[in-house]
């Protein structure tokens, strides 16, 4: 389910591989219900919201083409509401397999496409089958409960499984349902879920990140972390710059592509902490030309205002698209009035567990890591702190994406 997000990264085959899930989708929808005959008629005691009749006789609708060209919520809807006997075993037994296959390989696409409303049909689907085939297990054929019932529990099981959530989604399923008496049993089914999920495997948006090397910190560090300090696990030498610098020197420092950091410290010297300046704001300072030399120019004679920033955020231009002149670029640059005079700082001996609840608490992209001299010897961000996780083999270090 995840090849294409690992190993397909062209355009034009992200788009062929979705072109091709689309069709072979369409193709097995349609088979599967030119097959079916699993056909209900249309009285008032199986009726149906949104019928479609394809290939049944008149007066009926086929319970496969209900389930496979209806949209996801309506198919939902019927497997929860509906009465029983509108679908057969067999039906919701194919129907349930090939749905799941093809939700996996549709999850892997690089399109905008979730797996809530997908698990929610899959789960209704094999929950309201083991409904029918209970009632199989009795000699008078009677059903201990509306299949229905069964379809929101298998929901929620199946649900609960892939995103190994409990309180919320209950919250969730009992606004669905309307009705807070099953609010127990699917708690409870949710808890049970995400036990036996945890025992084999780690949830699926879980495995995802990990897949995409995404820096997601968890919400406490490694169990056997604490021999680890700041020193250990920062980032160093740090690119720092100086409260008031070059022009050409910041625009060096932001195309080089192997500094692609988002923070910089700024120092005075010998290399003495004073604040920190984002790459977003020099960007801003950039493209307006805020430079010392230009200051009673009319190019720029109003003060940059808070507005300049929110405009361009959150898609700020990159810095190959604002062009400095050979002249400007010996200007000078006044970051005193832009950068943030208090940043965060942890002394080098700082333990691990103790950087991670910092981050965790405060929200921190960087953390400038000082000696006994207020001096910057390191910088520690979010992708230092989660490539260490708890492994099989004890503390284990990942290979985390570099954008």
């Amino acid at each position: 389910m995840f090849i294409v997000c690992k190993y397909v990264h062209r355009p034009y085959l992200q788009v062929m591989e979705a072109m091709l899930v689309a069709a072979v989708t369409a193709t097995v929808s349609f088979t599967m219900i030119y097959f079916s005959t699993d056909c209900q008629p249309l009285d008032p005691e199986h009726s149906e919201e949104y019928p479609l009749q394809l290939f049944c006789a008149d007066g009926e609708y086929n319970s496969m083409a209900t389930a496979f060209f209806n949209t996801p919520e309506r198919s939902v809807r019927s497997l929860f509401h509906n009465q029983p006997g509108t679908y057969n075993p067999l039906t919701l037994g194919l129907f349930t397999l090939t749905y799941f296959f093809l939700a996996c390989w549709t999850y892997g696409l690089a399109v905008s496409a979730g797996v809530f409303i997908p698990s929610l049909l899959i789960g209704a689907a094999w929950g309201r089958l083991c409904g029918i085939l209970l009632a199989t297990t009795t000699d008078n054929g009677s059903i201990w409960a509306d299949p229905g019932k069964y379809a929101l529990i298998g929901a929620a099981a199946q649900l609960g499984g892939i995103v190994r959530m409990t309180l919320s989604l209950t919250v969730i399923m009992v606004e669905a349902t309307g009705n807070v008496t099953y609010g127990l049993p699917i708690m409870l089914v949710l808890m049970t879920a995400k036990i036996v999920g945890d025992y084999f495997v780690e949830g699926l948006y879980d495995v995802h990140i990990k897949l995409q090397s995404v820096p997601f910190l968890h919400w406490e560090a490694p169990a056997t972390s604490h021999w680890l300090t700041a020193r250990e696990v920062m980032s160093s030498p740090v690119t720092c710059l100086s409260r008031i610098e070059k022009v050409g020197t910041i625009v060096d420092i932001l195309s080089n592509t192997s500094t692609n950091h988002n923070g910089f410290p700024v120092v005075v010297q010998p290399a003495k902490l004073c604040g920190l300046i984002l790459r977003s704001q020099l960007i801003v300072l950039l493209k307006h030309k805020v430079f010392v030399e230009l200051a009673r120019s009319r190019l720029t004679q109003r003060k940059l205002l808070l507005k300049d920033f929110r405009d361009a955020y959150p898609r700020f231009p990159p810095i190959q698209s604002i062009h400095v002149s050979q002249d400007e670029r010996e200007c000078m640059m006044d970051l005193t009035e832009f950068m943030n005079a208090t940043p965060y700082t942890v002394p080098q001996d700082t333990s691990l567990p103790r950087v991670f609840k910092l981050f965790r608490a405060l929200g921190l992209r960087h953390l400038v890591v000082v000696d006994d001299e207020n001096r910057v010897i390191g910088l520690v961000t979010r992708k230092d702190l989660a490539r260490y996780h708890m492994g099989k083999h004890g503390l284990e270090e990942l290979h985390l994406a570099q954008t």
